[in-house]
């Protein structure tokens, strides 16, 4: 059977919507992996882990021996904890009077990228807890340029044998407080944002959630990205559009009953610091 004239179909809303929006979130990702330094991102199937690494020696060094006497073992570890991803799901309703107000493009589009900022908001969250877990320790500065130093110094030291680029997540309450003596030149990317090379010490992350007083650091060497793909079976059976990468699948769909148009994202993307020894955390100590 025919379908009526001007029936509003599903390619009326999708794929147009979806590739826009598909591609807005893609290069938000891909715009602060650039500027962490991450080069590749890694497709790792729903319910795969990855692991992060904690190198330490065991117990105390032992100490120096006579001439000719057998020397002591030094013992170390390099244990690893691993992290299960996951497809993150999301899902909005756009109702038939708000598209009557606005028209379809506005009402489902803006809705979207509201939508859009809550899960980037997510990612940003995650990768801020995660980065609390890291191990490494710098001694307190009196402000935040000395304690910026003092997190560059560590990085040096833990990463003696490496050429590194450093970068740092400071709180908006410290900066606002550098910012009273001095001006700096900020941007934004994924809703974060940052200072390229700081006081010639490394790109400068600059987080309202971070705790004032406390700057972690680490190198961009360190940072990885990992994804569960929204593409391949899932993709094809939820009729998701997605990029070749498959880091971000969005589909738009009719909800009668409701008389609605759903909204259904998938992503499962993850930044993380391979070396948990690596993340330096030091305190300001005014």
């Amino acid at each position: 059977m025919a379908v009526i004239t001007n029936t509003t179909v599903s390619t009326d809303i999708a794929p147009a919507i979806s590739i826009d929006l598909v591609n807005e979130l893609h290069n938000s990702y891909r715009a602060l992996a650039d500027i962490l330094g991450i080069s590749r991102m890694d497709a790792v199937p729903e319910g795969n882990t990855i692991n992060v690494y904690k190198s330490s020696v065991k117990g105390t060094v032992p100490a120096q021996v006579n001439e000719g006497d057998v020397i002591a073992l030094t013992e170390t570890q390099r244990v690893a904890t691993p992290i299960t991803m996951t497809l993150k799901k999301f899902r909005k309703l756009t109702t038939a009077e708000a598209i009557q107000k606005s028209g379809r493009e506005n009402a489902i589009y803006d809705t979207d990228r509201a939508l859009i900022r809550e899960v980037r908001k997510g990612v940003k969250a995650d990768f801020n807890t995660f980065l609390a877990t890291g191990a490494g320790t710098a001694t307190a500065g009196t402000n935040l340029q000395t304690q910026l130093a003092n997190n560059w110094n560590a990085l040096q030291t833990y990463f003696e044998d490496a050429d590194v680029e450093p970068v740092h997540f400071v709180s908006s309450t410290d900066v606002a407080g550098y910012l009273g003596t001095a001006s700096i030149s900020m941007q934004t990317a994924f809703g974060m944002t940052y200072v390229e090379d700081f006081l010639g010490l490394g790109t400068l992350f600059i987080i309202p959630s971070l705790t004032a007083g406390t700057v972690i650091s680490t190198a961009k060497e360190n940072l990885h990205c990992a994804y569960v793909p929204a593409n391949g079976a899932v993709g094809q059976e939820f009729e998701l559009t997605a990029d070749e990468t498959g880091l971000v699948g969005i589909t738009h769909g009719r909800v009668l009953e409701r008389a609605s148009i759903e909204t259904l994202l998938m992503t499962g993307a993850k930044f993380y610091a391979e070396e948990l020894a690596g993340v330096v955390k030091g305190t300001i100590t005014a």
